[in-house]
């Protein structure tokens, strides 16, 4: 076992690495009333292409999503049903980059312990379990195509991308997930579900060397190979100017995409591209103020970061009666601070409240799992966040603002209200 301490946080991670891959982290909450375990995939939606023993396949969009619904089914019943019998709250989640499964209890964590590591690592498919699921998560995909955000953010990642699977929706199409078979989910599983490329991580009351023990027991003594993915040549610029849809809104909904360039430390380059958004209209930025005072948007108005395997993007949202003059105006603060560089006053602003959003996300012990997942697989800990933002330079973030301004590098996503039909 080794413990990275973060004595400014007042925060530790006890960690270790089984002789199959297995990387298992666990922070201590002696004060949790709750413990909160997550096995993470390092495989999501945009994983569609990958080569395995010397194969290449091309699996259709939407199978890593399906996989996760798939993968509660065990021979002797749900496993969903098994850890409510014990008075726990199960749940899974895809991403574009992983798939989580976790659970939450005030007691018998071990019992729910040994259910997550059992039914991850242990797949059962039938071709009447595949069949029924295809309904279920068809009227999921039809709640996503109606639901006005998510249209938004699907819309914006089209725009930006040409190539690259991150354009595709995470759980696919009714039309991409009739082909999945029993077959290609075994192949995904033999592909990405390998204990080396699986992280167990756990918040709460906990004893360390009893969850190593039960995770030894509970996966595979041997990892399987694991695949090599590939996501194509993807152009430097976006791939269209502007999306624009019609659903039932009460008044436009904006997603203004900046394409970047695939980062070499994904960890760090995230809390870059956050503090560069936050920089261009973050809540304390001049640009914030203006549109808010000029009337063009509202306490919806957002910035955000996203990296992922090929490529990141920064993005800027909201809602506003003209997001084509909110454009502009982003455009012009972009090309503003990319030339004259940023405030210093802004810049050590934004940066505290950078600091500040961290600390509060891991007061959660279900966010400090997913934050954790979520930079183990980037070769970092969740609690980086505060040496990563103290390293950060305005040159840092005014390089990510100077990339973000170029010529072609935006795309615009909107979802309008429908217009009313004319008898």
């Amino acid at each position: 076992m080794k413990t990275i301490a973060y004595p400014q946080l007042d925060e530790r991670i006890q960690t270790t690495v089984l002789e199959n891959g297995l990387h298992i982290y666990c922070v201590p909450r002696e004060n949790s009333a709750k413990t909160f375990a997550m096995l993470a995939v390092n495989f999501g939606s945009i994983d569609c292409c990958f080569s395995l023993d010397g194969t290449t396949h091309s699996v259709t969009p939407g199978i890593a999503h399906f996989l996760e619904h798939k993968m509660f089914e065990e021979p002797d019943g749900n496993a969903l049903q098994k850890f409510t019998a014990l008075g726990a709250h199960p749940n899974a989640f895809t991403s574009h980059t992983m798939t989580a499964y976790h659970v939450t209890c005030t007691e018998r964590f071990y019992d729910c312990l040994e259910i997550l590591l059992r039914f991850v690592t242990t797949p059962y498919f039938t071709d009447q379990n595949v069949a029924k699921e295809k309904g279920i998560i068809g009227q999921e995909i039809t709640m996503l195509r109606d639901t006005p955000g998510w249209q938004a953010y699907v819309g914006m990642l089209e725009g930006l991308y040409a190539v690259h699977p991150v354009r595709i929706s995470v759980a696919g199409s009714r039309e991409s997930i009739q082909p999945i078979d029993p077959a290609v989910l075994s192949l995904c599983h033999r592909a990405f579900y390998s204990p080396e490329n699986l992280a167990l991580i756990v918040c709460g009351q906990y004893d360390f060397e009893q969850v190593v023990a039960m995770a030894q027991r509970g996966t595979p003594r041997q990892a399987a190979h694991i695949a090599s993915r590939s996501y194509g040549t993807e152009p430097e610029c976006a791939s269209i100017p502007e999306v624009k849809q019609q659903m039932a809104v009460s008044r436009p909904m904006f997603l203004l995409g900046c394409k970047d360039t695939a980062p070499e430390n994904p960890y760090l380059r995230q809390i870059t591209g956050e503090l560069a958004a936050a920089c261009v209209c973050g809540r304390s930025a001049p640009l914030y103020n203006r549109l808010y005072d000029a009337g063009l948007t509202d306490h919806t108005l957002s910035s955000d970061y996203f990296t992922f395997a090929g490529g990141a993007c920064a993005i800027f949202s909201g809602e506003t009666h003209d997001p084509y003059a909110v454009r502009r105006e982003l455009e012009q603060e972009l090309r503003r601070i990319a030339s004259e560089g940023l405030e210093t006053e802004l810049f050590a602003r934004t940066k505290a409240a950078c600091y500040g959003k961290y600390v509060r996300k891991i007061s959660d012990p279900a966010e400090v799992c997913r934050l954790q997942a979520e930079a183990c697989f980037c070769g970092a800990n969740c609690f980086d966040f505060a040496e990563a933002i103290a390293s950060v330079t305005a040159e840092d973030v005014q390089r990510r603002i100077r990339r973000w301004s170029a010529q072609g590098a935006t795309s615009l996503s909107v979802v309008e209200p429908q217009k009313e039909e004319t008898v």
